[in-house]
């Protein structure tokens, strides 16, 4: 009887964590009703770099490079926000534990702030990620 008891307890306990878990929700949105049509996939490696902002998407397959913040006019409210912007939960756990060298390869959709402009980072913010595959190299 206590064995069953156990295990009936352990069966829910694993129901539990199947349930959808809810999200944490982002403190400044990326994803804007003004920004939302223009927000697009890509596949791409997220990477810290020299410079504000620090955190980057290089599209892979073309020379197009993203600065990351965490949205649409997150740097006038914190100026350094290049240097640590929010990124969505999947990401935000891989990017704790980045270290000089590491790049996060995923399927990114990307909000930009403005139209792409040749020649020019492009500046945007990450809405979610999917396909994620991070590479440890020394």
């Amino acid at each position: 009887m206590q064995y069953a008891l156990i295990l009936a307890l352990a069966l829910c306990g694993v129901a539990a964590q199947a349930l959808p878990q809810a999200t944490a929700k982002r403190q400044i949105p990326c994803k804007t009703p003004e920004n939302a049509a223009s927000c697009y996939w890509t596949h791409g490696r997220l990477g810290v770099y020299n410079g504000n902002p620090s955190f980057r998407v290089g599209r892979i397959g073309t020379t197009k490079i993203v600065g990351i913040h965490s949205g649409p006019g997150a740097q006038r409210r914190d100026p350094e926000d290049g240097e640590h912007p929010e990124f969505p939960p999947n990401i935000e756990r891989l990017v704790d534990g980045m270290v000089n060298g590491h790049r996060i390869f995923a399927d990114f959709e990307i909000c930009p702030f403005a139209p792409e402009v040749r020649g020019e980072m492009q500046f945007g913010c990450i809405e979610c990620a999917r396909k994620i595959f991070v590479n440890r190299f020394h």
